[in-house]
């Protein structure tokens, strides 16, 4: 079979945010009609996988089956390198059920300030944001793509944004992605490098 997506195609959104669809729809340049995995009552699967890409391709799967159609979906979160990597796939689960990054930061500079007296002079604020991508066709085919952007932690700031950004500042930059402009902040996004190598690899 051609792993290919064709322009007006109709493709699974596997996901239960509707805004993470609409954002998808907006990554694909209008070019798909995007239904999310939740509008049409598919069961959220339990991501079991331990990688980024492990996960992606189980939720893409997983939609794509239920559904008989192609689906797309993400599993992104933070790294940090001093924490050996954490939270990684479990950013979300940091913030709790309440989804409260606020309260994910604070754990993280705990954690940091524990690194920082442990690992003297070889300590370090870097941090990578990662986003795996995944395709998936009911006949179990899949593609995954992936999207990394690195810089370093510092203290919260800015109010844009969502999740980790106001902790979050990217190489190069003197701002935080919660202080950036939404458009800048998505011109150079992990979400948005795995977005185009998808479109390289997959549209006509």
């Amino acid at each position: 079979m051609s792993l290919s997506l064709i322009p007006g195609q109709k493709l699974i959104a596997a996901t239960h945010n509707p805004g993470k669809a609409v954002e998808i729809a907006a990554l694909l340049e209008g070019r798909f009609e995007i239904v999310a995995a939740g509008s049409l009552g598919l069961p959220e699967p339990e991501e079991t996988e331990t990688t980024f890409v492990g996960n992606a391709i189980l939720k893409a799967r997983h939609a794509a089956m239920r559904a008989g159609m192609v689906a797309l979906a993400d599993d992104s979160g933070l790294s940090i390198a001093a924490l050996n990597g954490d939270p990684g796939v479990y950013s979300a689960r940091w913030a709790g059920p309440a989804k409260d990054f606020v309260r994910a930061a604070e754990v993280i500079w705990h954690k940091l300030d524990t690194a920082r007296a442990a690992q003297g002079e070889a300590f370090t604020t870097t941090a990578w944001f990662t986003c795996a991508l995944a395709v998936a066709w009911p006949e179990g085919h899949a593609c995954v793509f992936e999207g990394r952007i690195d810089g370093q932690i510092v203290k919260p700031r800015g109010n844009r944004g969502f999740g980790y950004d106001p902790v979050f500042q990217p190489e190069g930059y003197d701002v935080t992605f919660a202080e950036m402009d939404p458009d800048a902040k998505d011109s150079i996004s992990h979400r948005r490098r795995a977005f185009a190598q998808l479109k390289a690899a997959l549209l006509a």
